[in-house]
């Protein structure tokens, strides 16, 4: 796997997908930071802001970080310009107050930024100490950024100003153990999560096939290492996703095409991985990407790249059973990620090889998806995070 590829999870702070190869690259990593998906809400009137992410380093790509916005109701994307001055925004989240929009910078030299909504202005960047980070989520707490460099196999954490600018590194741990995984020639961290408890961080590992829990310092920023979750030697897993409940959260394996059920202990941060199941993909090429569960935790949604669908899959038993339901072709090429709206009615898919944005009517009650209407061009889409 290269150094550009894709990931997420669900709660009110939502975020979008970083990666592992080049866009022109066969790549063999939701709202971002995890306490559980927002509450559902009445649908909202009016435009909606969406944030695309992209690389700018690449033929095709970007200028910075793309926007638009959405009709609640229709689904219809309009554009609105770009943010530039931000170097391949892969991956992006949103501060829970709703004033910052951050960004990882997926280079050699890796850098997260903040750039402040209200009027679209940088307000910098700061290094992650490692290379090509792929992932970032914001700590519930909002004082703390916490990204994932795919290239260097490191995880970081930066304090938050009360302006929403980025402050000093409070942490970085690389993962020098295990040793990689069948095919991998090191660690790539690929997440970095915020567990519904709060105070346990969750890193997914796809070089050595290991989620590593940590607990946070809410004060220092500083991390310490209570558990490891060893997935199947060569998953190559990506994206964890919790369901609301907080007891399980569901791991999108890209590298072997499978997805498990895991469940999590609140109290010791330890998280177990079930057997693998199938993506819905059947025999060809398909390298999942991340899930996305509803609100109400019925239902749950896998971005599925090369077989270019959405798988569905129904939730039962409290969280602890995923059956799969079918899928959906997304009408475009390479969706790298997903996300549902604020109020669940909409979900979007950024489809990186085609170039756009596709959007799908959410059935409440039965998890359908229906297309909104044709995709909406983006270049290199590599990210959409509704708000």
């Amino acid at each position: 796997m290269g150094a550009f590829a894709g990931t997420a999870a669900g709660m009110s702070v939502p975020a979008c997908d970083g990666g592992d190869l080049p866009p022109d690259a066969a790549t063999p990593r939701a709202p971002a930071t995890v306490t559980g998906p927002p509450e559902p809400s009445a649908t909202p009137s009016g435009p909606r802001p969406l944030y695309l992410g992209t690389y700018t380093s690449v033929e095709g790509g970007g200028e910075g970080i793309g926007l638009a916005t959405y009709d609640p109701a229709t689904g219809r994307i309009t554009g609105a310009g770009v943010v530039g001055g931000v170097g391949d925004p892969s991956f992006l989240a949103v501060h829970p107050d709703g004033r910052t929009l951050y960004a990882v910078n997926e280079r050699e030299d890796g850098a997260v930024t903040a750039v402040r909504l209200s009027d679209r202005t940088v307000l910098g960047s700061s290094a992650t100490g490692g290379s090509s980070p792929c992932h970032l989520s914001v700590h519930p707490g909002g004082r703390f950024l916490l990204s994932a460099d795919y290239g260097s196999g490191s995880v970081a954490v930066h304090r938050i100003e009360t302006s929403g600018a980025l402050g000093e590194r409070t942490a970085l741990v690389t993962h020098s153990s295990p040793a990689p995984g069948p095919g991998q020639q090191g660690p790539h961290a690929h997440q970095f999560v915020t567990a519904p408890d709060g105070g346990h961080v969750l890193a997914v590992d796809l070089g050595t096939d290991t989620v590593y829990t940590y607990r946070l310092d809410e004060q220092a920023g500083t991390l310490t290492e209570v558990s490891r979750a060893a997935a199947r030697a060569g998953a190559g897993p990506r994206h964890l996703t919790f369901h609301p409940g907080g007891r399980y959260a569901y791991l999108a394996d890209e590298v072997d095409d499978t997805v498990a059920v895991c469940a999590y202990e609140p109290s010791s941060g330890r998280l177990s991985i079930g057997e693998p199941q199938p993506t819905g993909s059947g025999s060809g090429t398909n390298y999942p990407a991340q899930f996305a569960v509803t609100a109400d935790g019925r239902y749950a949604f896998l971005a599925n790249r090369g077989h270019n669908s959405v798988a569905r899959y129904a939730v039962e038993e409290d969280g602890a059973r995923l059956r799969l339901l079918g899928t959906v072709p997304v009408g475009g090429d390479f969706p790298r990620h997903l996300a549902l709206s604020p109020d669940g009615g909409l979900l979007f898919t950024a489809n990186q090889r085609s170039g756009d944005v596709s959007v799908f009517h959410v059935d409440a009650d039965s998890g359908e998806l229906r297309s909104a209407g044709e995709p909406f061009a983006s270049p290199v889409a590599v990210c959409a995070l509704p708000l």
